[in-house]
């Protein structure tokens, strides 16, 4: 079974390390990008084409739900968001 791609979206770095830290003691799912803002996050999705997106909803520069939207335009994958 492959993996779930996910991209961790914060702009807390110590939150990210901590959901990272505990993402990785599954076998199941692999984080493969992370963002400080939305604008990261729009970028990092491109690149990496995570399945889900745990995304924070208030962000400088852009906030997780336009974030969103541009992600979900731009991605050919649906892409499940928490």
């Amino acid at each position: 079974m492959k993996a779930i791609r996910v991209l961790l979206v914060d702009d807390q770095a110590l939150f990210r390390e901590g959901l990272r830290t505990l993402l990785s003691t599954r076998p199941d799912i692999e984080v493969v990008g992370e963002a400080a803002n939305g604008e990261e996050a729009v970028q990092s999705a491109r690149l990496t084409r995570p399945q889900v997106a745990l995304m924070d909803l208030r962000m400088p520069r852009l906030g997780g739900v336009e974030a969103t939207r541009r992600i979900r335009r731009r991605s050919p994958i649906a892409m499940s968001l928490c």
